[in-house]
């Protein structure tokens, strides 16, 4: 927490940084940066983008007021220093916390964030909306600013909203905050031209020799001006090939040091001053002040907890656990030795997608084509027109970004690319701009789209090489979290077939990818401590669907869950209900259990699942719900959702053994008796 003696707790606002001494701001700076450490001494939270620009939010909490100016943080997880000093510091150890602080802008705490953003890129349009916005209500005099990163610049959106300001000559700024980064290293032509700009350190001499220069010409006036201009295009123009911000109608200015906090202030200021888009180019590092961070950008970009140890300078600790990530990764790796036509996309997120191996060992079939998603699934369609097996490893979230694409030349063409959706349901701390809630929707309303979730480990490499066998194409998707995996046979992966752990008469549970392993929990304790028999089944495919299981189930369960970690509309229990609708099936005893017609908030993930009712809890307590409603002898629950103690179907009678359920196949045959499906600690 902040120490209620220093610089920082005085700060209770931006306006109380205007009576500070240059000294005094690099003080606050330096304590800034001590908070965030600290942050990130408890908790995993973005650290290296953040120390980056420290000073950059003070110089803009000096030069503008935001109480009436606008300020957009492009992507948003470099907000931290900015919510330190308008009045959240005291509260920034909640951050990423349920019910703390928000690890992104979020209007709901501060007047001085304006939009919650998350996805990258897109703060020039917006910035470029208030700018309008303002003139057209009568607020001409109101600045609009947008600071964007460099990793983030080479996005589709952003050239569109430079060409749109610059054609209509908004006046606006855009602060391109370059520090070489995304979360990666960035990649493509634009990177290669901010490298060449950052580097022309000619031009930085040249500007000071003119400026000597001008001083000692016996010319005045508008001549001196305009011949000082003209001598520093020519210069601009030499060194970095026409200008391509220029070009677009924009006045460049820079590149400057992004760490010299009274330079910087003192460009904003001129800044305020003209008229037109600006673009201003500031030079900065990913960690400042911070050497680990420094050196090692992308690890600490969002670092496991420190610890308490050596002032928080002790290397990030690495989960041990294994995830979904980690599985499909390990299984591209092997799709790629298997296959030279196998290619790997992703879109500047090599890291989060774990895909190192394959860009280190395969580098001819791994393409990082930056925060571009759009161009990404458009290039792997024209890659599979041409006989490659493009993959496309994007963030269930992120693919929203290129839904067109995914209509236009990937579905209507019918072309064999598979989608690889990470962070598929709710992602915990990142909060609501991440959580992967829409894809099973979004993708099965796709002719020729098949739509898949594995329940468990067992179900992530025979899914990958079904969809890299598969000549249409296939969506598959996983959480962030840890595997599991049910102590199965598991069946082979066939186009359109569950898999039935259980077959039960009492009741069904039909589970969609990873809950699968909490719905067996529950199904377990439903018999062992209320004596309901409910069977489970995995549904693999969401399209095809496999209508003969749901179809069976919803005739003969007396009632049946339907379990997703995605939206309830359009999801998964939205198609077994179609299926049922279609056969002429009854199915007022259908529950669909998902997430909510709501933002669900930023916490931990388990903390999440509970709060919508998607942890073991809530599937026992629904089913219970559900089975009292349709007339079954269960308990009543009370306030707290627990059954009464003193209820004879609060648990098994001492000794009772319950009978082995009967396991069927995907088409709803009878394979055998076995035994029920247990979970093992297996990764």
């Amino acid at each position: 927490m902040t120490n209620a003696d220093s610089l920082l707790a005085s700060i209770k606002s931006p306006a109380d940084l205007r009576g500070l001494t240059d000294e005094d701001l690099e003080r606050l700076a330096a304590e800034m940066r001590s908070e965030l450490i600290g942050v990130v001494r408890r908790r995993s939270a973005h650290f290296a983008s953040n120390l980056g620009v420290v000073e950059l939010c003070l110089a803009l909490h000096q030069a503008f007021d935001f109480t009436r100016d606008r300020l957009i943080w492009d992507t948003g997880h470099q907000i931290y220093p900015h919510k330190l000093i308008t009045g959240r510091a005291a509260d920034l150890h909640t951050i990423r916390t349920k019910g703390g602080l928000m690890g992104y802008p979020n209007p709901a705490e501060s007047v001085f964030d304006l939009f919650m953003t998350g996805h990258a890129g897109c703060a020039p349009s917006t910035a470029m909306g208030l700018r309008v916005g303002d003139e057209l209500t009568g607020h001409p005099e109101r600045h609009s600013v947008a600071v964007i990163g460099d990793g983030a610049f080479p996005s589709g959106i952003v050239f569109e909203a430079l060409n749109n300001a610059g054609g209509l000559r908004t006046k606006m700024l855009v602060v391109l905050n370059d520090n070489k980064m995304s979360i990666c290293p960035r990649v493509g032509g634009v990177a290669d031209y901010l490298d060449r700009a950052r580097m022309s350190s000619t031009y930085h001499d040249w500007n000071k020799r003119l400026k000597s220069l001008v001083a000692s010409v016996p010319l005045v006036g508008e001549h001196a001006e305009r011949w000082v201009q003209q001598i520093k295009d020519a210069i601009k123009a030499s060194l970095n090939h026409g200008m391509l911000f220029e070009e677009l109608g924009f006045t460049y200015l820079g590149p400057i040091d992004g760490h010299d906090l009274k330079g910087l202030r003192g460009y904003l200021e001129k800044v305020k001053a003209m008229s037109g888009p600006i673009l201003l180019h500031i030079l900065t590092n990913k960690g400042h002040g911070y050497e680990p961070a420094v050196k090692d950008p992308v690890r600490f970009h969002a670092p496991a907890p420190f610890g308490k140890s050596d002032n928080g300078c002790a290397p990030p600790k690495l989960s041990p656990s294994r995830t979904y990530t980690d599985a499909v990764s390990a299984a591209l790796h092997a799709a790629c030795g298997r296959d030279p036509k196998v290619a790997i996309i992703t879109a500047a997120m090599c890291e989060g997608n774990k895909l190192q191996k394959v860009r280190d060992e395969y580098p001819a079939q791994f393409f990082d084509v930056g925060i571009c998603e759009s161009h990404a699934v458009a290039f792997a369609g024209g890659m599979a027109k041409a006989g490659a097996r493009p993959v496309v490893d994007i963030y269930s979230t992120f693919l929203q970004r290129s839904y067109d694409q995914i209509f236009q030349e990937v579905a209507l063409q019918d072309l064999p690319v598979v989608f690889c959706l990470d962070r598929a349901g709710l992602v915990g701390a990142d909060g609501p701009t991440h959580h992967g809630t829409y894809d099973l929707a979004y993708m099965r309303v796709f002719p020729n789209m098949v739509v898949m979730a594995p329940g468990d480990l067992r179900d992530v490499e025979p899914m990958i090489e079904f969809a890299l066998e598969h000549d249409s194409p296939v969506s598959i998707r996983y959480p962030r979290a840890v595997l599991e995996s049910l102590d199965r046979d598991p069946q082979p992966i066939e186009l359109g077939q569950a898999e039935v752990l259980e077959w039960e008469t009492d009741g069904m549970i039909l589970a969609c990818g990873s809950l699968l392993n909490a719905c067996v929990r529950a199904a377990e304790r439903l018999r062992d401590r209320y004596g309901l028999h409910v069977g489970v089944v995995n549904a693999r495919f969401v399209k095809p669907l496999d209508r003969n299981v749901a179809c069976k189930a919803i005739e003969e369960a007396a009632f049946v869950l339907t379990v997703e970690e995605g939206c309830l509309a359009g999801g998964f229990g939205s198609a077994v209900l179609e299926a049922a609708s279609d056969a002429g099936i009854a199915a007022g005893h259908v529950r669909r259990l998902g997430l909510p017609d709501r933002f669900v908030l930023h916490a931990e993930r388990d903390e999440q699942l509970a709060e919508v009712g998607l942890d073991v809890d809530g599937i026992v307590r629904a089913a219970l719900e559900q089975a009292r409603r349709v007339g079954l002898n269960v308990p009543e629950l009370d306030a707290e959702g627990e059954s009464d103690p003193d209820s004879e179907l609060a648990e098994p009678a001492s000794g009772e053994t319950l009978a082995a359920p009967e396991r069927v196949n995907g088409h709803g045959h009878v394979n055998g008796t076995g035994s029920k499906a247990a979970l093992s600690s297996k990764s």
